[in-house]
């Protein structure tokens, strides 16, 4: 054996025994100073032979001995002679990637909270802002003279990439400011930048040195902002830079322009399977919460050579394959269907009708499929969704074919979905991609219009040599009055009979707006043919265009059951489970049922038309209502009389009964009454699920409105119901259950909650626990932990009466 060799291993092995067990301060300072001599850089350095051999087989004996003794007790043996300081030198001065997995290995290996796991924990602090991270990674490059194990570097890799989260788990509350993704990953990427600057200098220098993988999986997002453009920056700067990158075994953070992205990776995708999954498959399927820029950067390096826009049209089969997936659409969440969309419309931007001709009816299948799953979805947004890639894709996809259109409106999403269909600008196109490939600006479909976007020819005869128009005189039209209508109705009953068998369409416009207010005026009247009105009101069909036809029959419906609230309810819930009635008219029931049962349950109602429909058209510029007498006259009696102590002008609510609750059970049961059998027309557990939605949250607010009334029967009815329905795969029925639940909570009495419904709450508060962590809607989670709360807000309450 080397002599060299054997002292190092004797002395370390007589300086491990004495650190371990001795407790006399001067002997361990002492101790650490004979060992520090094997440190590169002590002011009487050992020999190099003995420093390499201490470095490569002894050093991390002694850091795990050193981190085993981190005590209270331990360090004020030598407090006043920097014993804690000499130790943490062996961590800060010796080899970085030894101290580092050795720091890790400490911490992640104590048993709980402690003063030594503390001190770790600063000591690794420390180390980061020392800059040791990039000695790490350096050394990890300019291993030369030995092979590089595989096992090591993809055991630091993991450690410094998970190491925010790792610190986390284990500090919890006390963790430090310097393990914070936020403050970590930039101080990281500023190392990496300055490793690679090392690298190329060596290469400059005619040194050698080899380049390990650099992967940041799992940190991307956190480094997107700080490392992708520096190294776009750097790599613009020398060939070495873009050398280094093009040999790179995997693709660092997308930096948010093609064309950087091209120049650091060049067509690595095409030579490296790993490359190649990650950006075909991981940054478009897996890790959907990228900005939209890096998603078009992503796209546009595929997109900018002629040998990487095969992997394009192959991702975007992949896409359209998943956006048109049913059980995607039912599971994944709105964010990532979001994602999915805006990747879709990129691919198709990017890709010309040759390359599209080819996989034409493989994305036209993938299409119609999505299409028909998005509609029948309960979400505004992901039918929407469904409507944009629709009009885009078929439009691109089968331009000889008539436009698809669809009505939706237009809001901040929809715009930025159709100006990603856009063309990319002229900047970004190709360079080596044939004249086919770049798409046409008239096949993306705009919106805008009242004609769906279809351009319209100029009328016959409009030509510049007939533009004589302006000579013509406008004719005076001051004194024309409009057409008198037709005069209303007095009577219910003739209100009725024009809605029925009237051929006087301007006759039959005023019945049905005079109907509302004389139910509301005659509601005797009206009793003697609530249900016959309530029947007409349902089937009335718009004859002639109207203007705010629906608020004004829904209006007169919801005046007709609050006037006579039993039969009437009775009627419509029964007619909701019956044969031959559309999906719309059993939404207007329940939309009815609601706002007649809010109008029954306001206090101090007053008889007068409840605002629940849109509004009639308003009164002719310039005209003037004529105020009531009585308004006048004591508004005139209140100028004239002087007081000497003059309270609020405004008088408060009459108080009175909530006339709902003696009619709720009408409009609760039997809504619960059918909802599990399937009809020939309606099967709510089945397509109809929009109608399952609605009818949750309609039976939800029926709940609230009854509150302290037969609340106790409804409220277990309503928790039967929601615990029937409650894995339902539609996020629409997922809210209206998670809704019906906190109104139980908010009007049954807690007290009557616990005494009839322990083992239900029991249940609930597991169902809601797993919801609100486990769910992939985000506004479920949201109503789950708005319902748990309201659960322990209840339990406080009675504890805190039950207390003595």
């Amino acid at each position: 054996m080397d002599p060299a060799v054997s002292a190092v291993r004797v002395a370390v092995r007589e300086a491990v025994h004495t650190l371990s067990s001795c407790e006399d301060g001067d002997r361990v300072l002492s101790t650490l100073g004979s060992l520090k001599r094997y440190l590169s850089g002590a002011e009487s350095p050992a020999p190099p032979g003995e420093q390499e051999e201490f470095a490569r087989v002894h050093f991390a004996a002694v850091l795990r001995c050193l981190a085993g003794r981190l005590s209270p007790g331990w360090l004020e043996l030598g407090a006043d002679d920097g014993l804690e300081e000499l130790c943490a030198s062996f961590f800060l001065e010796g080899p970085a990637d030894q101290a580092f997995l050795v720091l890790m290995e400490s911490i992640e290996g104590a048993a709980g909270p402690s003063f030594r796991l503390m001190k770790t924990a600063q000591l690794l602090a420390r180390f980061l802002g020392a800059g040791r991270m990039a000695a790490v990674m350096e050394g990890q490059c300019r291993r030369l003279g030995e092979p590089a194990s595989p096992l090591l570097q993809e055991t630091l890799l993991t450690k410094v990439v998970g190491l925010p989260d790792r610190l986390a788990n284990r500090l919890q509350r006390e963790n430090l400011d310097a393990f914070l993704p936020q403050n970590y990953f930039p101080l990281l990427a500023e190392e990496m930048v300055r490793v690679l600057q090392a690298v190329v200098d060596s290469l400059r220098g005619r040194g050698r040195c080899s380049v390990p993988s650099a992967r940041t999986s799992g940190a991307g997002g956190s480094l997107a902002g700080t490392r992708g453009p520096s190294l776009g920056h750097l790599s613009a700067n020398g060939s070495l830079w873009f050398m280094l990158f093009s040999l790179h075994p995997s693709p660092p953070t997308v930096p948010h322009r093609p064309e950087v992205l091209s120049r650091l990776l060049g067509n690595l995708v095409i030579k490296n399977k790993k490359a190649q999954f990650v950006m075909t498959r991981k940054l478009l399927f897996l890790q959907y919460h990228h900005s939209t820029p890096m998603l078009q950067s992503l796209l546009g390096y595929l997109a900018a050579d002629s040998q990487r826009r095969p992997l394009l049209v192959q991702a975007l089969k992949g896409l359209l394959e998943t956006w048109g997936s049913a059980s995607a659409i039912r599971h994944a969440p709105l964010e990532q269907q979001r994602y999915l969309s805006k990747a879709v419309l990129i691919c198709l931007a990017r890709l010309g009708e040759a390359e599209l001709r080819d996989s034409r009816d493989e994305l036209l299948a993938s299409l119609m499929a999505g299409v028909k799953s998005r509609l029948d979805s309960s979400l505004p947004v992901v039918r929407r969704l469904g409507m944009i890639v629709a009009e885009t894709a078929s439009a691109r996809l089968h331009p000889e074919g008539p436009p698809l259109r669809f009505q939706y409106e237009e809001d901040e999403l929809s715009r930025e979905m159709l100006a990603l269909a856009a063309p990319p600008p002229a900047d970004d196109s190709p360079v080596e991609a044939s004249p086919a490939v770049a798409p046409e600006a008239a096949e993306t479909p705009g919106r805008g219009s009242g004609d769906g976007g279809v351009a319209q020819a100029p009328p016959e005869g409009s030509g510049s040599d007939l533009d004589s128009d302006d000579e013509l005189v406008p004719y005076d039209m001051s004194g024309d009055q409009e057409l008198k209508r037709s005069k209303a109705p007095t009577y219910v009953r003739d209100c009725l009979e024009a809605l029925t068998s009237c051929e006087d369409w301007g006759r039959w416009e005023a019945a049905l707006r005079a109907l509302e207010g004389l139910v509301i005026r005659n509601p005797a009247a009206a009793r003697e043919v609530s249900v016959e009105l309530a029947k007409v009101l349902l089937h009335l069909e718009e004859k002639t265009c109207v203007e705010g036809f629906e608020g004004l029959r829904q209006r007169a419906l919801v005046a007709v059951v609050v006037t006579d609230p039993a039969p009437v309810a009775e009627y419509l819930t029964t007619q909701f489970y019956a044969l031959n009635f559309s999906l719309r008219q059993r939404m207007d029931i329940l939309d009815v049922l609601t706002l007649a049962a809010q109008e029954l349950s306001r206090p101090g109602r007053l008889p007068k038309a409840p605002q629940c429909g849109p509004p009639g058209p308003a009164p002719p510029p310039g005209s003037t209502v004529a105020p009531a007498w009585r308004t006048v006259v004591e508004e005139r009696i209140r100028s004239k009389t002087r007081r000497f102590s003059k309270g609020s002008a405004r008088r408060g609510r009459d108080a009175g009964p909530n006339q709902f609750n003696v009619v709720a059970g009408y409009f609760f049961f039997p809504l619960l009454r059918h909802f599990d059998r399937p009809l020939v027309t309606f099967d709510l557990l089945g397509d109809d699920q929009l109608v399952l939605g609605r009818l949750a949250h309609t039976l939800g607010a029926l709940m609230c409105l009854a509150v302290n009334t037969v609340a106790v029967p409804m409220g277990k009815a309503l928790l039967e119901f929601v615990w029937t329905l409650r894995f339902h795969g539609d996020a629409y029925v997922r809210r209206g259950l998670l809704s019906a639940v906190s109104s139980v909570l908010l009007s049954v009495p807690g007290e009557q909650l616990l005494a009839d419904l322990p083992d239900e709450l029991l249940e609930a508060r597991s169902w809601l626990a797993d919801v609100a962590e486990r769910d992939s809607d985000e506004d479920c989670r949201t109503l789950a932990i708005q319902a748990l709360l309201l659960l322990e807000k209840l339990r406080d309450r009675l504890l805190a009466l039950a207390a003595p």
